[in-house]
């Protein structure tokens, strides 16, 4: 089993930049994929980006460019680096990890970026 929690979410104004932190605790060693959503008011959940474990990355179109998710193995930990915010990038941003034991969620950090 994966536990995850992230941090890092707060207020930050339009045009600023923001770093998520999601830290993984139990069985670590089995994680493949780690990954990062969104889910904004009246939306459904939305990708934001996925770090595999061959060190390929994906990113949503929305974000490209914008992005970058990193991963520190030493530190169990996986990063969402996100610039240029938007006042429509305001979410609860989601950790997610699939390993061995299935898929995992954090309880999610809220991001609002104000105009």
């Amino acid at each position: 089993q994966v536990q995850l929690v992230e941090s890092g979410g707060g207020l930050v104004q339009a045009g600023g930049s923001l770093r998520l932190s999601c830290v993984a605790s139990g069985s670590i060693f089995s994680i493949v994929t780690w990954g990062w959503y969104r889910q904004s008011p009246g939306k459904q959940r939305e990708l934001v980006a996925t770090d595999y474990i061959n060190g390929v990355n994906n990113y949503a179109g929305s974000v490209k460019g914008r992005v970058t998710i990193s991963r520190d193995n030493a530190k169990s930990r996986v990063y969402r680096q996100m610039n240029s915010l938007k006042p429509d990038n305001t979410a609860v941003y989601y950790c997610h990890s699939v390993s061995v034991f299935g898929g995992e969620w954090g309880r999610g950090t809220q991001v609002t970026v104000s105009s």
